[in-house]
């Protein structure tokens, strides 16, 4: 049986710094990954946007075994984490800033609204 990872922690994905206040992107990535350059480029602008985000890139050959425990099959993967690290979001592939703004809105107002408008 695999336990499920429904929480991440500053220390679990080795951010030098705390996670952000609000929420967090985390962004697994891999060195000749071009995609994941792009991915870089579009979670760092959504973060400056919003106060108390951070956006924290993780090399997953490096932590291989939080890799397998996540269920992570490719990169660019991105998880969107409340300010409690709780994982609100998780998606793979090169994301669109709509997508991420989106995302991080559930995670910064975690209302059913916002989880779920209608």
């Amino acid at each position: 049986m695999v336990e499920r990872v429904e929480r991440l922690s500053a220390e679990l994905i080795g951010a030098g710094s705390r996670l952000g206040e609000r929420a967090t992107l985390v962004q697994f990535s891999s060195a000749f990954c071009q995609p994941c350059r792009a991915t870089r480029r579009t979670l760092a602008e959504v973060a400056a946007m919003v106060e108390g985000v951070a956006h924290v890139e993780v090399d997953a050959e490096d932590h291989l075994a939080l890799v397998r425990e996540l269920g992570v099959t490719g990169t660019p993967t991105v998880f969107v984490l409340d300010a409690g690290g709780r994982i609100v979001k998780r998606a793979t592939g090169q994301p669109r800033k709509a997508d991420v703004i989106a995302a991080l809105g559930a995670a910064v107002d975690p209302s059913p609204a916002a989880a779920d408008p209608e």
